[in-house]
């Protein structure tokens, strides 16, 4: 059964909706659900889909030839394969069918492109002289980032200009994953999202009638299973220094997330090596250079600014739990690793995904126009700010886990998540309400109490007679309402 998406389907069937010549290209992170999407999106269409092979370019003509011949075109009469690429992409436009859209997919596109450079200059010529104005439908797909980002799309290509559809395919959103598990308590439908993530090929994995510990031993730490080589399989096939790159993300993983602390954890002296290889990392998005939301252009330049943090879900966990008792899983003891490295710390491990799945609840809640104002911008803040101390406040650096604010800065959003094994109490209230006091004469501010384990007795009477708090309990975050 195919699950979520209905966006990026959405914007496929509009584009083959719409008059004229479409040339889409949809691109993003390996096993983020392109291939499937497509798959998805051409059921119940006439069409060719194309999957590029890393193939000589004689041999990926032989294979386009032999996919194209099979529709019964005018030249599958004459001939048994395509001499040179301009006649056989030109045959498209020979498919019989009828008024219906002509409709060619080519998935892993890069591949066909780095067999022959000339494909991008014969699609544009053939985009000018005959696509453009006929009823067909071009989407070019590739994994390959940096490729169809920065020669593809960028200005000296002979493509560039012509796509009249560009769609980068992010993970799926939390509501979207959690579909995979209907069965699940809320509770363990976070902790599996801070497993997995949201790439539907890891979230396949699991078994949804199996309960969330034998899945994580069986689909995960037994050695053979499809996760438990992913990571190395998937850097492997990115990255050449596999090992150097191991040492830098288990530093993140583990929590170090300043330039320097990662250059020390993974042993790499030269802080400028390090950040190339990070910068790498955040190309193939495993990585992310995180900023305070309220920093501006001028921080964001300083390469000293900026935290780095694991985007991906099933990489923290991989490198918190999988390789650094890679031996023990070796030798086959998936079930002590869990008891004794996972079982301990799974919750708290799943506490730091808690507070993604909160930002993306008010994000679904700005949409559906159900928050007190419209902000501008949202995301996590650190810096210094007033910080309570038993009964006096002081200055000190600390963090705010979610802040949200209007295009004025007249209103501010401030959320505060616990992902804890016990109500949110009204003394921690206190502790989030003395933040950012200075700014309190000069703007309107509400707080938004996310909370695993409910709210005491005293914060639940101050919620009711205070239109500025907001408590927004488990159930309601993991169903967004």
């Amino acid at each position: 059964m195919f699950i979520g998406r209905k966006q990026e389907l959405q914007f496929f069937e509009d584009k083959y909706n719409s008059k004229g010549g479409q040339l889409i290209v949809l691109y993003g992170r390996r096993r983020v659900g392109k291939t499937e999407t497509l798959r998805e999106f051409c059921k119940g269409k006439r069409h060719i889909f194309y999957s590029c092979r890393e193939v000589s370019d004689k041999l990926q003509l032989r294979s386009f030839s032999e996919k194209l011949l099979k529709e019964n075109i005018p030249a599958a009469s004459y001939i048994k394969e395509f001499s040179e690429w301009e006649t056989a992409l030109k045959s498209v436009l020979d498919l019989p069918y009828g008024d219906e859209k002509k409709l060619l997919i080519i998935d892993e596109f890069p591949y066909m492109c780095r067999g022959n450079e000339s494909i991008p200059s014969v699609l544009q010529n053939l985009w000018d002289e005959l696509f453009k104005d006929e009823n067909i439908m071009i989407v070019l797909c590739g994994s390959a980032m940096s490729f169809i980002e920065k020669e593809l799309l960028a200005e000296k290509n002979p493509l560039y200009g012509r796509a009249t559809g560009i769609y980068k395919m992010e993970a799926m959103s939390f509501y979207d994953a959690v579909q995979f598990f209907p069965n699940y308590t809320d509770r363990d439908k976070i902790i599996a999202y801070s497993i997995l993530g949201g790439i539907p090929h890891y979230l396949r994995q699991f078994d949804a009638d199996l309960p969330l510990e034998e899945n994580i031993k069986r689909n995960i730490l037994t050695k053979g299973c499809v996760l438990y080589s992913e990571v190395e399989f998937l850097l492997r096939q990115e990255l050449r220094e596999t090992p150097l790159y191991n040492s830098i993300i288990e530093a993140v993983a583990l929590g170090n997330t300043k330039l320097n602390d990662i250059s020390v954890k993974s042993l790499v002296e030269d802080t400028s090596k390090t950040s190339v290889y990070l910068k790498n990392l955040i190309e193939l998005e495993i990585i992310k250079r995180e900023f305070s939301v309220d920093d501006g252009m001028k921080e964001r330049a300083n390469t000293n600014r900026g935290l780095y943090r694991l985007t991906d879900n099933f990489f923290r966990f991989w490198y918190a739990f999988v390789f650094t008792n890679y031996s023990e899983l070796e030798s086959g003891d998936a079930d002590g690793v869990f008891e004794y490295a996972i079982k301990p710390n799974l919750h708290e491990f799943a506490s730091f995904a808690f507070e993604d799945v909160c930002r993306e609840y008010v994000r679904k809640m700005q949409r559906n126009g159900k928050l007190p104002f419209r902000y501008q911008r949202m995301g996590r803040w650190w810096g210094k700010t007033a910080v309570r101390r038993k009964d006096k406040t002081e200055v000190q650096e600390t963090e705010i886990d979610l802040l949200a604010v209007s295009q004025k800065a007249d209103q501010y959003l401030v959320g505060e998540c616990k992902f804890k094994g016990r109500p949110f109490s009204y003394a921690e209230y206190l502790d989030t309400s003395a933040k950012l006091s200075q700014q309190k004469e000069k703007a309107e501010f509400f707080y938004y109490l996310f909370s695993e384990s409910g709210f005491d007795d005293n914060l639940i009477a101050e919620a009711e007679k205070n239109e500025h708090l907001i408590l927004v309990g488990l159930e309601d975050i993991v169903n967004g309402v």
